[in-house]
């Protein structure tokens, strides 16, 4: 009950927000002639002002009594208002709620100082920017704010909304305006204001909706964050298909409205052609605003009542297919059958426009360009799909770290290495005798083109028409995952061959395993506790070939320490009581005494360089390895003295590099601690 007040709430007040903001948007252009102001539509207009400012006040404040209900659980604190003040003073909601009423309080008072003052076009002017604040800040709390409050997130969001309100709530103005002419009762020709202000506005409302529909794809981006699979399978997903196809029959409307009523309406000469052209638009343009009512509640259903796309729970893909662009584009013939598709596509477009240039009627002028447009998508997107399975967009519940990969090497070694090879290459000591080529999962994108959820279907249940067996049997449901973590970071420690010693600025893209410590000092933690804060160089090292290393950068922590960075000393081997004295004696930065053998198995899997690309036989991983971590989670240059580079053996290449690190912004959402 209190889910559905607070929904009906944020519906109420949104509305009432956009269609202020709209009519003073509309007022502004019809208000280029000042006679226009004195209209009686326009007085009619402006006396729903207060209201509408009322009722964005009002719903504010049933916003904030049902956030204290919902956060305690008890629908009596609905009206408790030492509740709403800790909701205000203990929650960024609440702290946002404040700006938002007072933008909402300021806008009612703008709007009572219009409604006593003469009418003038830079009041609305005001007016409508008044009303954008209650929006702007309303954006703080969408799902992409939550995430990253951050101008690049929020804008895309706030920019959507404002244009929304220009275009959606500017129809009850232009409703307003033809109810002039369906009620008149005299003789009375269109007034040739009211046509340049239909015409101004329609001639405005096509880039706003373009800019719409870009602002939202830019949104829906985001919060998908690459997991368009979630369009079609999760409630998220239905609800936003829903959206979109309401939003294409509001621009059908729309266009009939732009392409005959409102020529119809300028043409009319009697007061019967007048008032037939009025009433039809009318007509139509109530159907559009109702369904832009309706799609206004599935977007505020959307924004505070469904779980964003990108955390939503696909437990079971429904289709036995799925489209993938990168696993199919390279296969003969794909990319000429999908431009072929494409362009029957975009000529279906382009016959829509020629069917208004001619004048086709509406049956056809849609029937057409429908069945070529469909018949595009029929050629385009057949060589696309691949086969998927019902777990093909399942989440790894085993997170991406070191103890899960180092793990599932011992798995894959006791399961898999007789076939697909110590390096995961294809070619261990039966591959030979198999009826199938084995796949190379280390050099190939063969996990890039496919999904965790793939591998771990033909782990569980084996691959059909192939000699892989299935282990579900063999291997607990953990186990499994553990070795899909596995063949990722093969995969992803061949990626990073890439890195050097020297990082490539603002190029953030090699995710590093995570891994919780504990250190001879007594402290602990995991890499993630760095995040925001510190860089951090991970040194894999051995004892004593390393001695020399450690001690230059023990010499050198103070300097190296003051550029916001920590050191974590990993020892390849597990060193014994006097080992262990001998390497931290006055040492400044911890060395890790638990965990150190799971992070020196996931993290040797990026060894290889692009002069040592190590791909004979088990492979063999160098005695000291460096590697320097951003302050957003993401591995950004790495040192292997054994290939002859000399690299940070030059402190003052190290510090270089750790200033370029803190001077970088975000640039990448922080890296998931899951593989998908």
């Amino acid at each position: 009950m209190i889910e559905v007040i607070a929904t009906f709430a944020r519906w109420s007040q949104l509305a009432a927000n956009l269609i202020l903001l709209g009519s003073c948007v509309f007022l502004v252009i019809a208000s280029t002639d000042k006679r226009v102001l004195a209209s009686p539509w326009v007085a009619r207009l402006e006396k729903t002002f207060p209201w509408l400012a009322f009722v964005i006040l009002l719903g504010l404040l049933v916003i904030l009594a049902s956030t204290a209900g919902q956060a305690t659980g008890d629908i009596n604190n609905l009206w408790n208002p030492e509740i709403w003040l800790g909701v205000i003073q203990d929650t960024r909601m609440g702290q946002i709620w404040v700006w938002r009423a007072a933008f909402a309080l300021l806008l009612f008072c703008v709007v009572l100082y219009i409604r006593k003052t003469a009418k003038a076009r830079w009041q609305y002017i005001f007016c409508a920017g008044i009303a954008c604040l209650p929006l702007i800040a309303g954006s703080l709390v969408s799902h992409t704010a939550a995430e990253d409050l951050s101008v690049v997130a929020v804008l895309p969001y706030a920019l959507h909304i404002i244009f929304a309100g220009i275009w959606l709530g500017a129809l009850p103005a232009f409703i307003r305006l033809l109810y002039v002419y369906v009620k008149q009762d005299k003789n009375q020709k269109v007034h040739d204001d009211d046509i340049k202000t239909l015409k101004n506005f329609s001639s405005m409302a096509l880039p706003v909706m373009i800019l719409i529909i870009i602002s939202g794809v830019l949104v829906a981006d985001r919060i998908f964050d690459g997991d368009y699979a979630a369009l079609v399978a999760t409630p998220y997903g239905w609800l936003l298909n829903a959206k979109v196809f309401m939003l294409v029959m509001i621009l059908i409307i729309a266009s009939r409205i732009r392409s005959h009523w409102l020529p119809a309406f300028s043409a009319s000469k009697t007061v019967t052609e007048v008032k037939a052209s009025a009433s039809g638009m009318q007509k139509w343009l109530r159907i559009e605003f109702i369904l832009a009512m309706f799609l206004l509640l599935l977007a505020t259903v959307l924004s505070n009542n469904v779980t964003p796309a990108k955390h939503a729970f696909i437990a079971e893909w429904p289709y036995a297919f799925r489209f993938s662009i990168i696993a199919t584009w390279g296969t003969p013939g794909v990319a000429i059958q999908v431009w072929s598709g494409v362009a029957i596509a975009a000529f279906a477009l382009c016959l829509i426009q020629v069917g208004r240039l001619k004048n086709w009627g509406i049956k056809r002028l849609i029937s057409i360009p429908l069945v070529i447009f469909i018949s595009g998508l029929a050629v385009a997107l057949p060589p696309l799909t691949m086969e998927a399975y019902p777990e093909t967009y399942q989440r790894s519940p085993v997170p991406f770290d070191a103890i899960s990969i180092a793990y599932g090497s011992e798995l894959y070694a006791e399961h898999c290495v007789e076939c697909h090879g110590h390096q995961g290459q294809g070619n261990g000591i039966k591959a030979r005798t198999m009826s199938t080529v084995m796949p190379d999962m280390l050099t190939e994108p063969h996990t890039i083109e496919h999904t965790p959820g793939d591998f771990y279907h033909w782990i569980t249940f084996g691959m059909k028409d192939t000699d892989m067996p299935g282990y579900q049997d063999k291997l607990s449901d953990e186990d499994r995952w553990d070795v899909v973590n596995y063949v990722h970071a093969l995969s992803r420690g061949y990626q990073a061959r890439i890195l050097s010693p020297e990082i490539i600025p603002n190029r953030p893209n090699v995710q590093p395993p995570s891994f919780s410590y504990s250190a001879h000092d007594g402290t602990g933690g995991i890499l993630h506790d760095f995040r925001e804060d510190k860089v951090v160089l991970l040194v894999l090292f051995s004892w004593p070939e390393s001695q020399q290393r450690i001690e230059q950068l023990k010499n050198t922590y103070t300097r190296l320490k003051q550029q916001n960075m920590t050191i974590l000393a990993v020892p390849t081997t597990e060193l014994n009581a006097e080992e262990l004295a001998l390497v931290t004696a006055e040492l400044p930065f911890p060395v890790v005494t638990q965990s150190a053998a799971e992070i020196v198995t996931s993290y040797a899997l990026s060894r290889r360089t692009m002069t040592h690309p190590d791909l004979l036989g088990r492979g063999s991983n160098p005695d000291h390895m460096e590697f320097l971590i951003d302050r957003y989670g993401y591995l950004r240059a790495r040192w292997v003295p054994s290939t002859g580079v000399s690299g940070w053996s030059d402190i003052d290449l190290l510090s270089k590099q750790i200033s370029s690190l803190n001077e970088e912004k975000k640039i990448l959402s922080t890296p998931s601690d899951y593989i998908y």
